[in-house]
């Protein structure tokens, strides 16, 4: 099968819209390798998220803001260790999401990549199977822009040689679809593989 919609760009978010959501087995296995309870960790887990992906921290650093906060201290072993499972927590991807990226490919449409992501996820992007369909890999933290800024989406764009209303974004944020079609993007907001079927057949008619 092909999907094909000309003079259009589809740019896919990564996180729960290619990647699935963390498992409970990789959640259960940060919180012991943390020695922490849910309630506590998850929270400091998020709020140093952002710089994580904005590259203004490395993942050592990270793992060190997090252990300050929740009044930790690990050592490298075990900082190593977190960083491996949580990396694995987000590497596992939604079948049905990479199944209508090929499509995509096979109908000459061409799609990128734009994800949060911190530096250590650039070269996995890049040379997983994946990234064999995507015209361009864009990772956050190598740009020290984060969605839903408007400059990100403008970089994008930029790169990509094309006009804001030939892109359609795909993020499971509506903030993050919000900042894309502000600047006159068309967007979807993931909920499921189903509808974004959907989405794109609709777009493709109307192409």
């Amino acid at each position: 099968m092909s999907i094909s919609i000309p003079g259009r760009v589809v740019v896919f978010d990564y996180g729960e819209v290619i990647s699935m959501s963390q498992s409970e087995h990789d959640r259960l296995a940060l919180l012991g390798t943390a020695s922490q309870e849910a309630a506590d960790f998850w929270p400091v887990y998020w709020r140093h998220r952002d710089a994580l992906d904005r590259g203004e921290l490395r993942v050592v650093a990270y793992w060190n803001a997090v252990a300050a906060d929740l009044g930790a201290s690990w050592d490298l072993p075990t900082i190593q260790r977190l960083w491996a499972i949580d990396f694995r927590s987000w590497i596992s991807v939604e079948p049905g999401t990479v199944e209508l990226i090929a499509e995509l490919h096979a109908g000459g449409t061409r799609t990128a990549l734009l994800s949060n992501a911190g530096f250590d996820f650039g070269d996995p992007f890049r040379n997983s199977p994946i990234a064999t369909v995507f015209e361009k890999v864009f990772v956050s933290a190598e740009l020290g822009l984060l969605k839903p800024e408007p400059a990100i989406y403008r970089h994008v764009i930029a790169e990509l040689g094309i006009d804001a209303s030939q892109l359609v974004f795909i993020d499971n944020k509506p903030a993050n679809v919000e900042g894309a079609t502000a600047l006159g993007a068309t967007g979807h907001v993931f909920t499921g593989v189903h509808g974004l079927r959907e989405f794109l057949e609709t777009l493709a008619r109307e192409a």
